[in-house]
């Protein structure tokens, strides 16, 4: 077992006090069979005249927050503390009918997964799919395990990292034609590559605990993204491209989602002026119990999923 810590601290700044409107939060780890959450702390400045939890469709965690203040800054901050067992993704435990990719889902599973199996971004030159099918042996099948390592490592390893500011995901196809994405677009593009051959992929939203190669050492953390696919005897495995990790080794969900326009960390509005609006800056820390605090990592765009708010005058 390891225990990890993660405190995750966004701030906005304005140019006087402002209305809130409602925000919603989907921060905070998931309680899944190799993750438990041991401890949640959230402070939020100002105060919220209502705090209501719920999950969604998902089971993720969903905070929404009310206010009735006006402030020039609002501030959330949650610190959590996690316990994680090592899952690994094992061929021996695959089903057997599931061993070699392509295959097709047990019928009493495919009304379950169909909508997680559907591609979400036009291929009309199938460049998706025919970048996919060169992971597959020349007899048009593979195993599945080595597949999909396969086409972990090769994104990690072709396609070059890149911090974008922007919201939203870029289009698998640019993401492919530029080999380059941030997290988000990578988790997306395999998505897409993991649907073209038959399988359930979705999309998931949390943190990233980042080691050094030092004995140990805390190199830092940062909010971050990537692929869960559902593997008959295993379940639903993770994947993360960008970082070439295979299992959940340094991962912790806060939300797993067919599209990832449904995990957006943290999302509400501000009634005033939009030259109102000065500055968001966000600070991530993620250790083992024990280690050292993380650098914090103060920038909003290199491993957050989404723009985590939305502004409106």
């Amino acid at each position: 077992m390891t225990i990890l810590t993660v405190r995750h601290v966004t701030t906005y700044k304005y140019k006087q006090p402002v209305a809130f409107g409602e925000h919603r939060m989907m921060l905070f780890p998931r309680e899944d069979h190799d993750q438990r959450l041991l401890e949640l702390k959230l402070d939020i400045a100002p105060e919220p005249t209502q705090l209501r939890w719920s999950r969604d469709v998902f089971g993720n965690r969903v905070a929404v927050a009310r206010f009735a203040t006006r402030a020039a800054t609002l501030r959330f901050e949650s610190a959590m503390s996690i316990e994680q067992s090592l899952t690994e993704f094992v061929e021996a435990d695959i089903e057997d009918f599931a061993r070699n990719c392509p295959f097709t889902y047990a019928p009493e599973d495919q009304p379950h997964l169909v909508q997680f199996i559907e591609r979400h971004s036009p291929d009309p030159e199938h460049r998706i799919d025919a970048w996919a099918r060169d992971f597959l042996q020349n007899s048009g099948s593979s195993g599945t395990r080595a597949v999909l390592e396969r086409m972990t490592r090769g994104i990690h390893e072709t396609f070059k990292y890149k911090a974008r500011h922007e919201k939203g995901i870029q289009e698998p196809l640019h993401t492919l034609s530029t080999r380059s994405g941030s997290c988000r677009d990578m988790a997306v593009f395999m998505m897409e590559a993991v649907r073209s051959l038959g399988l359930a992929a979705r999309f998931v939203s949390g943190y990233l605990h980042v080691r050094s190669s030092g004995a140990g050492r805390v190199r830092g953390g940062n909010t971050h993204a990537w692929v869960q696919v559902f593997v008959p005897g295993c379940g639903w495995m993770d994947f993360d491209p960008s970082s070439g990790i295979i299992g959940n080794r340094g991962l912790v969900r806060a939300a797993v989602v067919r599209d990832p326009r449904q995990a957006i960390p943290l999302y509400g509005v501000y009634i005033g002026a939009p030259a109102d609006s000065l500055e968001m800056n966000v600070a991530v820390h993620v250790s083992t119990a024990g280690a050292h605090e993380s650098t914090p990592l103060a920038t909003p765009g290199s491993g957050d999923i989404m723009r985590l708010a939305r502004m409106q005058s």
